[in-house]
């Protein structure tokens, strides 16, 4: 598709949006949009509804993208903020290069509305910011040796770390339950064996990360932990869904009591209930997550971008426009790029009504309040 046309799709596709949300309208000299100190300031005291009534129908899209970025590559970040002003970013591997000095501050002065900043630390084999504030242990590490109180603690200890250096959100703790060994697929990610043990000291860390600042992510719903395969290279299957719900599923029963926090949805192929499709793209995933669990915050995918769960049979574009579809709020990728073809591609299912207005608002709206950018 030519630029032009791709403009005028996107005029089209923001006349038809404007018509089909509710919610105030932006102001006549809006233009629709505003500039980024505005946008700023607006979202401290507008309301969610107003802000994304206000945004152009390209940037409300962007806001439920979080990219994986090169760390080492503050400048390239920085300007994929200020051209396609995508709602998050994700911080893999060597996230310690833009952990540094001002980085995150500089990359957040583009965005119009705040840029949720994320990591994947969870302790043990999967954490980000060791080399630069110490270790943590693994999950079953610090639930054999620790008290819950004490694993709270060191969630506040570390949210503080972590927000000291720009991150907002972390991809943990996990809830997955699994007696598997420590190197496994999930093994020591996991608390516990026993559902109870992952309840108590999953909240925990949690609790601590939000009283420290940082929104945590509970993972991988509807539960990795006895799931055969590793998504990474395929497919993997869990236990039928009854069995799941007197086990993986226990811990999310806390969900809707806990209050802000968010939830990642795996690539998980659940017998009576995905009917062979991954959790991550499935309506009924979502639906079991919104009314069985009550759960009311955002609902990101796991990587939809490197993952062969996913890549084997979906394109990044057409797998985030599934994903939106089913009902996640926030499509994830760690692999970077890609972001134009993404936008281009949800913006034309928007206007040909393959993706509804509605669903964009409901998803923008959740992910706005989340990042404390408006007024619910």
């Amino acid at each position: 598709m030519t630029r032009t046309r791709l403009l005028l799709a996107a005029a089209v596709v923001g006349g038809l949006f404007a018509a089909a949300i509710s919610g105030p309208a932006a102001g006549p000299d809006s233009g629709g949009g505003a500039s980024a100190p505005e946008a700023a300031g607006a979202g401290k005291t507008r309301t969610c509804e107003a802000v994304v009534a206000g945004l152009p129908v390209r940037h409300l899209l962007a806001q439920l993208l979080v990219v994986g970025v090169d760390a080492g590559d503050v400048k390239t970040t920085a300007r994929l903020v200020r051209t396609e002003q995508v709602g998050g970013i994700f911080l893999g591997g060597n996230a310690t290069a833009m952990l540094r000095d001002d980085a995150v501050a500089r990359i957040q002065a583009g965005a119009e509305l705040p840029v949720s900043v994320a990591v994947d630390d969870e302790g043990g084999r999967v954490q980000r910011i060791d080399a630069l504030d110490g270790e943590l242990p693994s999950a079953r590490a610090v639930a054999a040796t620790s008290t819950p109180r004490q694993v709270h603690d060191l969630g506040v200890r570390r949210a503080h770390a972590l927000r000291a250096r720009g991150v907002t959100v972390d991809y943990a703790p996990v809830l997955d339950v699994s007696e598997q060994p420590d190197h496994a697929v999930i093994g020591d990610r996991s608390y516990s064996a026993d559902p109870r043990t992952v309840t108590t000291y999953a909240y925990a860390f949690a609790a601590g990360l939000r009283e420290g600042g940082v929104t945590p992510v509970f993972k991988h719903f509807p539960g990795h932990g006895h799931a055969r395969g590793d998504s990474h290279r395929v497919l993997p299957e869990t236990p039928p869904l009854d069995r799941l719900t007197t086990t993986d599923l226990v811990p999310y029963d806390g969900l809707a009591a806990f209050g802000a926090a968010g939830v990642m949805v795996g690539h998980l192929s659940v017998p009576g209930l995905t009917a062979g499709r991954p959790a991550s793209l499935s309506p009924e995933a979502y639906r079991l997550l919104r009314t069985t669990y009550h759960f009311a915050g955002p609902a990101v995918t796991d990587d939809l971008g490197a993952m062969r769960a996913i890549t084997v049979d979906h394109p990044l574009p057409e797998a985030a426009l599934l994903a939106l579809q089913a009902g996640a709020d926030q499509v994830l990728w760690s692999s970077g790029g890609h972001v134009e073809d993404v936008l281009n591609r949800l913006l034309a299912a928007l206007g040909s009504g393959e993706l509804s207005a509605g669903r964009v608002r409901e998803a923008a709206f959740r992910v706005l309040v989340a990042k404390g950018a408006c007024r619910a």
